[in-house]
This record gives structure tokens, sequence and C-alpha cells, in this order.
């Protein structure tokens, strides 16, 4: 098990550090321009919006102010409401509608790219102009849905939770670089 999480940071070492960089930027610059960050994604996913809002909104490794995130997977009253009188389908995209703004940026996390309220709060962020950024397995469909895509190579649902967190404190630290330090600084 060991070797096979190294075996797939070393493919995501070949395959993913140009989405990743171009990611950064684009909430860096989100950031900068006073915009916001709505992580959101289902089970462990939710768990990792919640991990990566909250890096942005308290710190990660430096001391700076706090960025703007909001991962819409922790108030259950609203979930639950959206859920019960429209559909689960809906709890994100509903929250997008009314939190999202031009400019902003849509993260959201699954390990297959194809959870429907993950793919309709996508469709939700492009009509109102916001940046869309899937963090996912292989693909799925919101890997051609969305404007950056950061695509784990693997289909070990575990495995990829794994590297979700590790791609996660990686947009956090090069965005705190391209905000808030001169590059190869610590």
């Amino acid at each position: 098990m060991l070797k096979e999480g190294v075996d797939l940071r070393l493919r995501m070492i070949e395959t993913m550090p140009g989405d990743i960089l171009e990611a950064a930027k684009t909430i860096a610059e989100a950031f900068k321009a006073g915009r916001k960050v709505l992580l959101f994604g289902n089970g462990g996913s939710a768990a990792d919006a919640q991990h990566i809002a909250a890096e942005f909104m308290n710190r990660f490794l430096i001391e700076r102010p706090p960025l703007p995130a909001i991962a819409l997977t922790t108030d259950t009253s609203i979930l639950t409401s959206i859920s019960n009188d429209y559909s689960f389908d809906d709890v994100f995209s509903k929250q997008i509608k009314a939190l999202g703004k031009k400019g902003d940026i849509a993260l959201g996390i699954s390990t297959s790219g194809n959870s429907q309220n993950v793919l309709k709060a996508f469709r939700v962020a492009k009509k109102q102009g916001m940046v869309t950024i899937a963090l996912v397995g292989d693909g799925g469909k919101a890997a051609s849905l969305v404007d950056i895509a950061l695509c784990v190579p693997s289909k070990s649902t575990p495995k990829i939770q794994e590297a979700h967190v590790a791609v996660g404190h990686i947009l956090c630290d090069l965005t705190d670089t391209l905000l808030f330090r001169e590059v190869g600084k610590r």
C-alpha cells in the first residue's frame, strides 16, 4: 500500500505540476482582486473542502491575513433543507447561486468526477462567471466541464483522497507564496 502511494505521487509529479500552478495562480489572482473561493464535495471530499477552506481562512505555513474561502459543506440546516425541499443534486448549486459572484472561484472535489451535485454546481458557477476548478481522480465528467482540472492519475478512491490532501496543501503553499512571499523564500 505504501509503494502504491509513492508510485502515485511519482505519476503526479510527471502529470500535474503545470495544472496545479495554474490553479494556484488563478486562486491568488482572485484573492488579490477581492474575490473568494467556494469549495464543495461529498463525504471525504467534503472534509477536504473544509480542510482547504480552513487553511486559507486561518493560515497555512506563514502568518498572513485571512483569505476568503468558504466550504459549502458545513451548514447542516442549509444542506438538509435544500435536500429535503428540492434535491441533493442542488445542495451546492443553490449555495453557489446565493454566494458566488463573477470572478470568484468554485473549487469542487470529487474522486470520481461524476458526482451530480458537484457537476450541477460547476454548471451554475460557469453561468455566474465564476472560474471553475475540479480536484478529481482520472477526471470523469468534471474534467471537461471546468476551466482547470486537477486530475490525480488513479482509480483507487483511498489513494485519490490521499493525493487530494497533498494537492490541497500544495495549492495553499503556492497561493501563499504568490501573494505574500518571494518565490524560494521560506
